[in-house]
């Protein structure tokens, strides 16, 4: 497997590291699965901050997946994806729906308030996923751990990223 370097993103007006169960969950697994944490922030759930954040690691050469977590659903605060979607080059179309998709069968039809999303953006991906640590599971181990590593057949991302140093 080839691994990538992976940047988490919490987003929470209330969360700080010693909180983040979601974001530390994140950081777990993608180490444990041979990938490298590059780099992790909170960040207040703002439009500009997100953005701020996020172009900067796309612009990285060092950074090849960025995943967030927190601010996709409905409440007056959520804005991930109103700050990161106009970052994207291509949408990731069928993230949201395989997210939902699998959701659904944990959590019924309280999904349809998920606003997951995904794109690419300078050859990164950036992953948007909900910040309660049950949904962050779910997209890990139903989606993105297969989609990240390379052995993955037939086909997943790992062609698409930026080749780092």
């Amino acid at each position: 497997m080839k691994p990538l370097n992976i940047a988490i993103l919490t987003v929470s007006d209330t969360r700080e590291f010693a909180t983040d169960t979601s974001g530390q969950y994140l950081c777990d697994v993608l180490t444990a699965s041979g990938h490298t944490l590059a780099d992790r922030a909170i960040v207040k759930d703002d439009i500009y901050q997100l953005r701020a954040v996020v172009s900067k690691w796309i612009a990285s050469n060092d950074i090849q997946v960025v995943i967030t977590t927190g601010g996709t659903g409905f409440s007056g605060r959520d804005s991930t994806p109103e700050a990161l979607a106009p970052l994207f080059d291509k949408e990731v179309e069928g993230f949201g729906e395989l997210f939902r998709h699998y959701s659904l069968l944990e959590i019924g039809t309280s999904t349809l308030q998920s606003r997951a999303l995904a794109g690419i953006a300078n050859r990164t991906l950036v992953f948007c996923v909900p910040g309660s640590t049950g949904a962050c599971k779910t997209a890990w181990t139903t989606i993105l751990e297969s989609q990240l590593n390379s052995e993955t057949k037939p086909c997943n991302f790992v062609s698409h990223v930026k080749v780092v140093n």
